[in-house]
């Protein structure tokens, strides 16, 4: 038993720092979440708002709005109600996740808080051209709404983060 725990020390070590990181990263951002009860939490707002900002910069007019009846923000663009930004839109489950890949597969400081660092943004920019892009693809065809919403950009942002966390353990990590 001892010499199978030797053998998977790094791999042990790997899951035990990822599940750790994870449940306390998860455990933070729902204490930040339990303090908007029925309204929109205010980082989810701020994509909304930059979405929309985006948007009107690329010549379509959008608004957001907060949902009369849920936790959410409302997205039109010209005056049609394209979707909702929610919660899960924000971008921070997923970076829980990059950053718990990183932490977890260690490399030294330095590198691992700039990685994280340039990582995050690059994850959250992606995360928000995703959102502005669907929600001009949701306006000029929104009969491709399940292609656009659960299958292209989804596989865009993960695999984005998979890149990413590739690059680190080939680059960064120690090995």
């Amino acid at each position: 038993m001892l010499e199978s725990i030797k053998k998977y020390k790094s791999a042990l070590g790997f899951i035990v720092k990822f599940f750790i990181v994870y449940a306390i990263l998860t455990y933070v951002y729902s204490l930040y979440l339990s303090n908007f009860e029925g309204e929109p939490d205010g980082v989810t707002r701020i994509v909304a708002n930059q979405t929309e900002s985006i948007i009107n910069a690329v010549g379509y007019t959008a608004n957001v709005e907060v949902h009369e009846s849920e936790p959410t923000m409302k997205l039109l663009v010209h005056g049609n109600y394209v979707g909702r930004i929610v919660e899960g839109c924000n971008s921070i489950s997923v970076l829980i996740l990059f950053i718990t890949f990183v932490i977890a597969f260690t490399g030294n400081l330095k590198n691992t808080v700039l990685f994280i660092l340039v990582g995050s943004v690059l994850v959250y920019l992606a995360n928000l051209l995703r959102i502005v892009v669907l929600g001009i693809g949701l306006y000029r065809f929104p009969d491709q709404e399940y292609l656009l919403h659960q299958i292209v950009f989804p596989t865009i942002i993960y695999g984005m983060v998979f890149l990413l966390w590739m690059f680190w353990v080939q680059k960064f990590s120690k090995k």
